[in-house]
């Protein structure tokens, strides 16, 4: 690991300003993935920009009802924040399933949301894969068990790694972005960009110099919501698929819905086809096999990850049966 310049800002204002200055500068949060990243040579900032100070780190209520979210709140505190888990279970839920103790009471919503990729060829040095500048990516002919089903026609084959960016999707979330050019806000579901040969080194939107400071929750109205998750072992393990969904109920059948998949693309991979089977539908078990046949049909699963498919179309069932109040294996 080289040397580097250590920053601790005290405000959002002076945060962007370490940013924007010259050579290569990253934020710092609760720092699990970025020094995993310094500590295998995938990158090598010239400055550290400790974020944790600049940012806000608590949930308040909105005026319409949700909820703003401070990017530097640990995980552990929104997963066991009881007024925000009556609102949102699904995120609750999600938040949950996070790594271990240890990684919710020390990582932030923020550095969730902002990981890089777990690929094995891209935290692995010897590999100059796209993501790292280089011209190919090593998973179509290699080890791609854990690799996309969805979003394969790109040069990049990963599974965005958040946890919570798929609940946020799912409820219609915003996120608050500050950088030297000003304030924006970017829906939750246009933050996480899909690889193209123009953007495959990020993947969301943030410019170099921007900083994710909130997430805003509208108030959730007459909705139910579901979580499932999928890892290979129970303890501390990546998800090997896993799905929410937040149906608006009209009486009791579904007036809208949104069904959102995790660790299956290289964004959050909304399924429109398995919205579309819920709309109209009571959510019942067999609305919930359509909708799950439903959302793995126009999967390209790549030469060894054949079996998530199954594994998605079961987080998807599982999740709908949990929105209607079942219980689930």
């Amino acid at each position: 690991m080289k040397g580097f310049a250590y920053v601790n800002p005290a405000n959002e204002k002076e945060a962007v300003a370490a940013l924007k200055g010259g050579g290569t500068a990253l934020p710092l949060a609760g720092g699990m993935d970025l020094l995993a990243r310094m500590k295998d040579y995938i990158q090598q900032p010239d400055r550290i920009v400790n974020v944790k100070n600049a940012l806000e780190s608590s949930a308040i209520r909105t005026p319409d009802g949700g909820f703003k979210i401070g990017a530097a709140m640990k995980i552990i505190d929104l997963a066991e924040h009881q007024e925000f888990g009556r609102l949102y279970p699904a995120v609750v839920a999600a938040a949950g399933e996070i790594g271990t103790p240890q990684i919710r009471n020390s990582g932030t919503i923020g550095g969730n949301i902002n990981q890089r990729p777990r690929c094995w060829y891209f935290r692995n040095e010897e590999f100059v894969c796209f993501k790292k500048g280089g011209n190919r990516c090593f998973s179509p002919a290699g080890e791609n068990q854990y690799h996309a089903i969805f979003g394969n026609n790109g040069p990049s084959h990963i599974v965005h790694p958040s946890n919570l960016a798929v609940p946020f999707v799912a409820y219609g979330a915003r996120f608050r972005v500050i950088g030297s050019n000003g304030e924006r806000e970017v829906a939750a579901s246009e933050y996480f960009t899909m690889p193209t040969p123009q953007n495959v080194l990020k993947e969301n939107v943030l410019a170099d110099d921007e900083l994710l400071t909130h997430v805003i929750l509208p108030a959730p109205g007459n909705v139910k919501s579901g979580f499932y998750e999928v890892r290979y072992k129970e303890s501390h393990d990546w998800p090997l698929a896993f799905a929410t969904v937040v149906a608006t109920m009209n009486g009791n059948v579904v007036a809208s819905a949104r069904v959102v998949l995790g660790a299956v693309a290289p964004v959050p991979w909304r399924s429109e086809e398995a919205e579309r089977a819920l709309i109209g539908k009571p959510l019942n078990e067999a609305a919930a096999v359509a909708a799950a046949e439903a959302a793995v049909r126009a999967a390209q699963p790549l030469s060894r990850n054949g079996y998530k498919v199954q594994i998605a179309k079961t987080a998807v069932k599982r999740a709908i049966l949990l929105a209607a109040g079942n219980r689930v294996a």
